[in-house]
């Protein structure tokens, strides 16, 4: 029992829990303090937590923009998006390339703590796309990296919906086990996307949905098709990869629509 002195516990709301357990799941960020997280439905909240993880990386991109020169600019940013997360995405993505790369022991590869060719090649290509991008937005950078965190993010829920689980006693088989519908799980990220829309940064509507949802729904379903299903390492897959190639599209989109282009 709590003493006298001791505020009584308040029970916070399942929504809460499952929110305060993304932010710790997905991130480094400090735990909330006063809310008991809870892993069950998490992943409806992961773009909320790629909105602070993209603000963050554009508050930087903002903050050294004309005070040191490009390329240190952009990889400072880069490195400060694997260290929010702790590489929990990207390593979801070198394995699942291995995986890829193995051909009938794909799970054998993708179990293997090891980094392989395929893997190592794929953090490069990653990376590189992502400095292209940056690169191509310039100024613009800050507003794209909040929209692609978010987009990335939004990547795993269609993967969850659509494909059987490849480990069903895997650590992230959570997420099938608790998960309620793609309708119900989209709730959050469709409340997220009408706040965002209307202050958006300047492609407009149109652009921003092309960039971002198109790769957000290709790669969880091409990797899908690839792999028989998915596991906790393509859902990571499918964030890196949706989100470096809705930087792409958008610093593509950016270059096509300025005066320049003309």
């Amino acid at each position: 029992m709590p003493s006298p002195r001791e505020p009584c516990p308040v029970a916070s709301p399942s929504w809460l829990r499952d929110l305060s357990g993304a932010w710790i799941f997905y991130s480094v960020l400090p735990a909330w303090p006063g809310v008991a997280p809870r892993f069950e439905r998490i992943a409806r909240f992961a773009p909320w937590v790629g909105l602070v993880l993209g603000g963050l990386q554009a508050l930087l991109w903002m903050l050294l923009q004309g005070r040191v020169p490009l390329l240190t600019q952009v990889a400072l940013v880069l490195a400060l998006a694997l260290l929010l997360t702790g590489g929990l995405h990207m390593d979801g993505a070198m394995d699942t390339a291995d995986g890829l790369a193995a051909g009938d022991r794909l799970l054998e590869a993708m179990d293997d703590s090891r980094v392989g060719a395929s893997g190592a090649q794929a953090l490069a290509l990653l990376l590189l796309l992502r400095a292209a991008a940056l690169a191509a937005l310039g100024p613009a950078a800050a507003g794209a990296l909040v929209w692609a965190a978010v987009w990335g993010r939004l990547a795993p829920l269609p993967a969850m919906a659509r494909f059987a689980y490849l480990r069903p006693q895997g650590s992230a088989g959570f997420h099938r086990r608790h998960w309620a519908g793609l309708a119900v799980e989209l709730r959050p990220t469709l409340l997220l996307l009408a706040l965002l829309l209307p202050v958006s940064w300047g492609l407009g509507w149109s652009s921003l949905l092309l960039a971002g949802l198109l790769p957000a729904l290709a790669v969880p379903l091409w990797l899908g098709r690839r792999l028989g299903g998915h596991s906790g390492d393509s859902y990571g897959a499918c964030v890196e990869w949706a989100e470096t190639l809705a930087l792409l599209l958008t610093g593509l989109l950016s270059v096509l629509v300025s005066p320049a282009a003309g």
